[in-house]
């Protein structure tokens, strides 16, 4: 069997497992073994598996635990398509995956976080703006987290002058 038929057969036991974290565990051998087409659906995978599990928290009204690790992933994933239209310009859907996010997890640090995505979103800032002038990427970096989760203080001041209710 070769490493890409080994390496499917991985990925297909995770989806049928619907093991996020699995999947984004095998994500190395994926860029390094698969073509750009795989690779996507790859990544849709991950995404349908997110929006299930995000489906079937919102409907059992819990949150999701940054612990636990399923709920870790699909946090990531939700997370990196909300960035994805964030980036595309969508800006309107990329505020409303925010706004969600924010709420959905009992990780404050993490929900702080994502309600300065949400209103940066939701007060039309471009994403290169978002990233240039609220986002401080080597604090971010330096945190290890997988989200934007440290800011300058230009942030705090779009938090003030917003006229969503960041509470």
């Amino acid at each position: 069997m070769s490493e890409a038929e080994k390496l499917k057969a991985e990925v297909l036991q995770a989806q049928q497992n619907s093991d996020i974290a699995s999947l984004y565990m095998l994500e190395g051998r994926a860029h390094d073994t698969f073509d750009e087409k795989t690779l996507q659906s790859f990544y849709m995978n991950i995404l349908d598996l997110a929006l299930e599990r995000l489906t079937d928290t919102l409907e059992a009204h819990r949150v999701m635990d940054m612990n636990e690790v399923q709920d870790f992933a699909t946090l990531r994933a939700l997370y990196e398509y909300a960035i994805e239209h964030y980036d595309a310009g969508k800006l309107h859907d990329a505020s409303a995956l925010f706004e969600v996010l924010s709420g959905l997890s009992n990780d404050k640090k993490f929900s702080a976080a994502l309600k300065f995505h949400w209103i940066a979103s939701k007060e039309e800032l471009s994403f290169d703006d978002f990233i240039s002038n609220i986002a401080d990427i080597d604090a971010t970096q330096e945190a290890g987290t997988f989200y934007i989760s440290c800011f300058n203080n230009k942030a705090q001041k779009l938090l003030d002058s917003s006229k969503i209710d960041a509470e």
